[in-house]
């Protein structure tokens, strides 16, 4: 028999072997290998000696029969031979084996870990730097917040993140937390709300028996950790005496080294009845802002939900949501969770139509035209309409112009095509005007003044 002949011959007679003989004999018949075939007697050979002496002494009978059955031969044998080459090549694997086991256990533990320490964190999975979608509106803030999360206790501390709700203050809170527990896992990470650590400072201090120990155990719980994420620190106004308990923990940890992180719905000096020490700390280390995300952020942050949850939709219905859900991301995803329900109950597909079925958003957006944008526009800068839309190239002409297309780009959604058309420019020329007033306007103060200013006269948001 050549080589190709033998194995299939062998394949047969394995096949016969595990039909007939028990089970504990199996994983022997699946160890040997065969070598030759040679007037009648087939040779196996098995790094298993056990395995060799068991099955004459137990099965050599059977095995014969067998033998002798497929090659239809009744003078066929089978000779079992005991080969050390073969034994090492068996204890290598099983060595393999036995390390992929233990890996798999060790990443399990850690894995079992990493869950505890997030858990004991007060953490939500769900918040990490992989998915937050990064855009101008608060990459500033993403950046300062990774730097923190590589390197807590450096230049940036505390770290302040204000702003509007549902725009990822807790998000990137969070997503410092999580960093830190899966990239150095040995420094201690809590998270708390401001609610939370009142209620614990009131429920602690108003405790008659052992009043010392019960306010010891309340330090060490808040100052007995590496970082201190709190949330919503606007909350504390008011409260005098939480105030200069959390005065004295932030003291505490920024003495031993610690790293603090606040974040809070406006800046320290619009929080009414906060102490003078407590506003002072907030502002030593570095203050970042988070504002509402524009179209483009918009909907990629739509699209990565639709790929966080498996879900297709057509386009025109994703910037559908982007274009009419523009305040902050919370209400963003509340809308996407919402049409994706509806269409799961009712077994359609998200289309565009679907998506204004289900969310009835009124067109008030829609009916903002370019003229009127730019008449707004060209009042504010005190230059003419037809100024903007022709070639004068004046500063403060070009500045109308930039702002011009910026708007019709932000409220209308237009392509560029139809925005340059408008403006008696290429496309590429209006891709450029929007993009220059884009990488601007969260850095200039003028020119965000002046995007507001705009809108307000326009009355949209």
């Amino acid at each position: 028999m050549d080589n190709i002949e033998l194995k299939r011959f062998w394949e047969k007679v394995k096949e016969e072997l595990i039909g007939c003989l028990p089970e504990s004999t199996h994983p022997w018949i699946y160890s040997l290998e065969v070598s030759g075939y040679d007037k009648g007697i087939l040779t196996v050979v098995t790094g298993q000696s056990i395995a060799r002496d068991w099955l004459k002494k137990h099965h050599s009978e059977q095995i014969n029969n067998i033998l002798k059955k497929v090659a239809n031969d009744k003078n066929a044998g089978i000779h079992i031979v005991y080969d050390e080459n073969a034994a090492k090549k068996i204890k290598k694997e099983v060595e393999k084996i036995k390390k992929k086991e233990a890996e798999a256990q060790l990443k399990e533990q850690a894995m079992e870990n990493l869950s505890y320490m997030q858990s004991s964190a007060n953490l939500n999975l769900k918040y990490k730097f992989e998915n937050f979608v990064i855009g101008e509106n608060n990459k500033f803030a993403h950046d300062a917040a990774l730097a923190v999360a590589k390197n807590p206790s450096g230049k940036f501390n505390p770290l302040f993140i204000y702003g509007n709700a549902g725009l990822g203050k807790t998000h990137l809170m969070q997503a410092i937390g999580h960093y830190t527990i899966f990239n150095n896992p040995k420094l201690k990470v809590k998270y708390t709300k401001t609610d939370d650590y009142i209620n614990d400072f009131i429920s602690n201090s108003r405790k008659t028996n052992n009043s010392i120990e019960n306010m010891s155990k309340f330090n060490k719980k808040y100052t007995n950790i590496d970082i201190i994420l709190i949330d919503d620190i606007q909350f504390i106004e008011s409260k005098e005496k939480t105030m200069e308990r959390m005065q004295q923990t932030f003291d505490t940890l920024y003495q031993k080294g610690k790293q603090i992180v606040i974040t809070s719905d406006r800046i320290p000096e619009d929080i009414p009845k906060i102490t003078e020490a407590l506003a002072s700390r907030f502002k030593s280390g570095l203050m970042v802002e988070l504002t509402p995300p524009d179209f483009d952020t918009r909907l990629q942050i739509v699209k990565k939900l639709a790929i966080d949850n498996d879900i297709t939709a057509e386009e025109e219905a994703f910037k559908y949501l982007a274009y009419n859900f523009d305040k902050n991301v919370r209400e963003l995803e509340g809308a996407f969770t919402k049409v994706c329900a509806y269409a799961e109950f009712n077994n359609k597909p998200i289309t565009l139509n679907l998506a204004k079925e289900v969310l009835k958003c009124r067109e008030d957006k829609n009916s903002i035209s370019f003229d009127k944008i730019t008449e707004i526009t060209a009042n504010y800068y005190d230059v003419e309409v037809n100024d903007i839309k022709g070639t004068a190239r004046s500063q403060k002409v070009a500045a109308a112009r930039q702002m011009s297309i910026y708007l019709c780009r932000e409220l209308t959604n237009q392509s560029f095509e139809n925005i340059g058309e408008f403006f008696n420019k290429k496309h590429s020329t209006a891709l450029y005007a929007h993009d220059q007033i884009k990488s601007k306007i969260n850095s200039q103060k003028e020119l965000s003044n002046a995007a507001r200013e705009i809108k307000q006269a326009l009355k949209v948001n």
